[in-house]
């Protein structure tokens, strides 16, 4: 995790993002770099006679993109995290001129370890919606979805959602860097003992709930401070219409939720 991207608004969310991004940092002493989020919609003028987009709104845009980077790089500042040059190899942040739309997370997500984001919400913006399915179905690395409150701690006490399908395999692949610094890991896995990770036996069963309750009442009653889930092992679709335990995780986690694809 040496690398972590970080798609930035200027929203209240957007704290608690920045506060898991550098925690996240910190254990792993990573580059953070951030960019402007936005919509090509947000600021596409129209023809009036017939509904036609025209171009972007440039002065628009680069308000976004100003708003965004003084959010940003304040908050760097703020915690004395150093500029990045040529030489920084240790914690450092970076800041990504003129970023085109929200598509570019699936894109740009590819060459980074993890993309951290806020939590969906009531208040979320199709910028945020867009980048946040394009960086779990496009970029082949995990999201990292920040809790509604800034976190204290992350990955010291992880629970992952095992569930034999080939996404939650994935994450749990991809969270490995984590999972080897954590000091306690459930559920206990041969794949997880031979990379080192002591881990704890755990099965988890419904008791009259959905899948997405009892993973997180497990989290909560072990408390811990991150959920490593595949997303969506059953049809996306599905999930969106019936519902599912990836729709509830991302509508009701108050911890920090590592998922891939």
């Amino acid at each position: 995790m040496k690398t972590i991207l970080v798609p930035t608004e200027d929203n209240s969310a957007m704290h608690s993002a920045l506060d898991t991004a550098l925690l996240l940092a910190q254990r792993c002493d990573s580059y953070i770099e951030g960019f402007a989020l936005w919509s090509n919609a947000q600021f596409a003028a129209f023809d009036p006679t017939g509904g036609i987009p025209l171009e972007t709104d440039k002065l628009a845009a680069a308000r976004v993109e100003k708003q965004a980077r003084q959010v940003f790089e304040s908050f760097m500042q703020e915690h004395n995290v150093p500029r990045s040059n040529a030489k920084t190899e240790a914690l450092s942040f970076g800041w990504f001129d003129n970023a085109p739309h929200e598509d570019f997370v699936g894109s740009y997500g590819r060459v980074f370890n993890v993309t951290v984001m806020s939590r969906p919400g009531a208040n979320e913006t199709f910028a945020h919606s867009r980048a946040l399915y394009s960086g779990l179905f496009e970029s082949g690395q995990p999201i990292l979805l920040a809790p509604p409150a800034p976190p204290l701690q992350i990955a010291s006490n992880v629970l992952i959602a095992w569930n034999r399908s080939t996404e939650q395999a994935r994450a749990t692949a991809l969270a490995v860097p984590l999972l080897q610094k954590a000091n306690r890991v459930t559920p206990n896995e041969h794949y997880l003992r031979r990379n080192g990770i002591t881990a704890e036996p755990m099965r988890v069963g419904l008791d009259g709930g959905n899948t997405g309750q009892a993973i997180l009442a497990a989290a909560q009653s072990l408390g811990c401070d991150l959920l490593v889930k595949g997303a969506y092992t059953q049809s996306r679709l599905r999930q969106m219409i019936f519902g599912g335990a990836t729709r509830h995780v991302l509508e009701n986690a108050d911890i920090a939720v590592l998922l891939a694809t």
